[in-house]
């Protein structure tokens, strides 16, 4: 029996430790570390939360304003008395509005598409050939990154307008993504220097040419770059405002979301729970597509120019 036990008049248990005073009671140099971490935690959440609060409250708005009548949308209210979830039927049932949705991802869809394809081997030619010019042929694609769109949008409407007759339509967009983006090669061509030679090597050894290299070998650990390089055209091709309007701004049927949403806002611009509607159906796909695939987005920003 311990001395403790012996002045309260019980007996210690056989085998078991003598009870310590104080034990269980954390220090003070315990508690002021637990302090000092939870004090961090807070400061490092706290401004996470006020970022993601900068960047979500215009949807918020946006949502709220959406689903207001015609006459409370006009106000400083900012939460409906009403909700009224009509004002996404009515956009979606505005005239032309499904086929600018249709023109969108066949432009969207098809150029990205393109873009890959036509992209890949040139960016794999540059990365893993030697051959005499390929310094060259590459500072010929940075110089064509660093060159503006409107420098060449003169020629290219006379090319693709005048003498094709193709004004009108969006395919002068489209058809030239089948010969490569400057964009798109560097992103890949950084991206598939990271690859080990190694693989490809044993992959000739193997007997595999060099398309089906690409194929077999090359593709598969080019996954995250190429994610990377189709989120990238996707996006572009889904929010070009400019290229519709110089070729299709004639043509209703070949209009695109981008184009017609300014159409739309015009035609209602007393309406800004429709317009509101509208913009978030706009911006909805490109939302749900980019949640699902940021870790892939991610992961190709982020491995490509590890080695130069």
């Amino acid at each position: 029996m311990t001395l403790s036990s012996t002045l309260t008049g019980e007996a210690a248990a056989p085998g078991s430790p003598a009870r310590r005073p104080g034990r269980g009671v954390p220090s003070a140099a315990s508690r002021a570390a637990r302090r000092r971490a939870l004090l961090n935690w807070v400061a490092v959440h706290a401004l996470a939360i006020a970022a993601a609060l900068f960047f979500l409250l215009p949807f918020v708005f946006a949502f709220l304003t959406s689903v207001m009548t015609d006459g409370q949308a006009l106000t400083t209210d900012y939460w409906p008395t009403s909700w009224q979830w009509g004002n996404y039927s009515k956009v979606w049932n505005t005239p032309g509005f499904l086929t600018w949705w249709r023109n969108t991802l066949l432009y969207a869809g098809l150029g990205t598409v393109l873009t890959i394809v036509s992209s890949l081997p040139v960016a794999y030619a540059l990365a893993k050939f030697r051959f005499r010019g390929r310094n060259l042929a590459l500072m010929a694609v940075i110089a064509m990154m660093m060159l503006p769109p409107q420098v060449t949008v003169i020629p290219m409407y006379l090319f693709w307008a005048k003498q094709l007759g193709l004004g009108g339509s969006l395919w002068p967009l489209i058809i030239p993504m089948a010969f490569g983006d400057a964009f798109s090669i560097f992103l890949l061509r950084q991206f598939l220097l990271t690859i080990p030679r190694e693989y490809i090597e044993a992959a000739r050894i193997d007997g595999c040419g060099d398309l089906r290299t690409l194929l077999k070998v090359v593709l598969p650990m080019a996954k995250p770059a190429i994610a990377a390089v189709a989120l990238f055209q996707f996006f572009y091709c889904w929010n070009d405002y400019f290229g519709p309007q110089i070729y299709a701004s004639n043509n209703p049927g070949a209009w695109t979301l981008s184009y017609g949403l300014e159409s739309f806002k015009g035609a209602h611009h007393t309406n800004w729970n429709l317009t509101m509607a509208a913009t978030l159906l706009v911006m909805a796909p490109v939302i749900i597509l980019f949640f699902f695939a940021q870790k892939a987005f991610i992961e190709g920003v982020t491995l490509t120019g590890v080695k130069g």
